[in-house]
């Protein structure tokens, strides 16, 4: 085992920071006070090749796997800009096309999600289905060479800056009942899909909106793999979603544990400063060995994706684990700050929301508990 940064690891990180760096956490503070996309900095990291850096060369990418892209994510959050629609357009759009789409459809897509030029949202959650997808009720019915989605989706992250939104739909049941899942690819704009925004007191750059198919009818060529196969080629692009996850938030924590170092380094009470007394250094410091931690189980589930091993387990892992500990950081860091920590000139409570959502999104701290009960310790089904 060798746990050492490679030389271009290190160059992948370094050339992060050096786009990102000078954008920081003023001008991510601002985009999400503005509820603005981060469009400089997707659109500077996507030149420099490194948004699609998992995109295989024959498509503009960089031929790299899982584990470059959630160096991407987290260099970039730990620089003070996270990029919530890496999860959603680089890590499951790209990966669920690149195993699953057809040549034509990874030729159109492929390359501007590389680039950084065009963005895919992905939409499978519902208002009455929730974690339990399952009882997902958006339908895709053939009709001649075209299909037809009705229903809505819910929480669906980014569409205002997407070109178009992978769908998770019903096409069918099984004997016993339980649903056949299919994936489209729906351009947004297609006449019947529709968008509401869900306003949200939580400060982000990225928008939230319900998406309602009213008829929405696109042609054979919108599906995506084979047909009643959706769940099993989904899964493909969730364990990403949640390696992108963990890495956003161990990126997070990095920016706050160091903002907060420095503030109490510099920051006097009592004649010495802040960061002398144990009360205030031992949250931090907790809170650093709590993302190291966090941080070997993303790449150890990040490794594991590559190899094209089980990675259910450790993606989950790392996702439950990244969140808490960029939680727990982010409360060390306001509370060393005192006042300061709630200041808008600090402006940290941004990334609170974030890493909050994140906690619950792309999947419960609940849930996780559940799948590692069942699957790691072969506890019965609880639900």
């Amino acid at each position: 085992m060798d746990f050492s940064l490679s030389d271009e690891h290190a160059d992948l990180k370094a050339a992060v920071a050096s786009i990102v760096k000078p954008y920081g956490g003023a001008y991510y503070a601002e985009h999400s006070k503005n509820r603005e996309p981060c469009d400089e900095v997707w659109q500077a990291l996507g030149e420099a090749g490194l948004i699609g850096v998992n995109i295989p060369e024959a498509f503009g990418g960089g031929g790299a796997g899982m584990l470059e892209l959630a160096l991407v994510a987290e260099e970039s959050a730990a620089q003070g800009v996270p990029l919530l629609l890496i999860l959603v357009s680089a890590a499951i759009s790209a990966e669920v096309i690149t195993e699953f789409g057809t040549d034509d459809q990874r030729q159109a897509w492929l390359p501007g999600l590389a680039d950084g030029t065009s963005k895919m949202a992905f939409a499978i959650t519902e208002p009455d289905a929730g974690s339990n997808t399952h009882l997902i009720s958006t339908t895709a019915r053939r009709d001649g060479d075209d299909w037809v989605l009705s229903g809505s989706k819910y929480y669906i992250s980014g569409v205002d800056e997407s070109d178009a939104v992978l769908v998770v739909a019903r096409t069918g049941r099984k004997d016993d009942g339980k649903p056949l899942m299919s994936l489209f690819i729906v351009p947004v704009g297609t006449p019947g899909l529709d968008k509401t925004r869900i306003e949200m007191d939580v400060m982000l750059p990225e928008k939230q909106y319900t998406l309602f198919f009213d008829d929405v009818r696109v042609g054979a060529d919108a599906l995506v793999g084979e047909e009643g196969k959706g769940f099993e080629q989904v899964f493909h692009g969730l364990n990403p979603e949640r390696i992108t996850g963990a890495a956003l938030c161990i990126g997070i924590a990095r920016f706050a544990l160091t903002q907060a170092s420095k503030y109490a380094s510099e920051r006097e009470v009592w004649g010495a400063p802040l960061g002398t007394h144990q009360g205030l250094a031992h949250p931090l410091a907790k809170a650093s060995m709590e993302t190291e931690l966090a941080a070997l189980m993303m790449r150890k589930a990040a490794w594991l994706h590559d190899q094209g091993l089980p990675a259910g387990e450790a993606s989950n892992t790392a996702k439950y684990a990244a969140a808490e500990a960029a939680l727990a950081a982010i409360d060390a860091a306001i509370q060393t700050m005192g006042g300061n920590g709630l200041a808008q000139e600090y402006g940290l409570l941004p990334y609170w929301g974030l890493a909050r959502l994140l906690r619950i999104a792309p999947v419960s701290r609940e849930m996780i508990l559940n799948y590692i009960a069942q699957h790691s310790l072969g506890l019965p089904k609880s639900y």
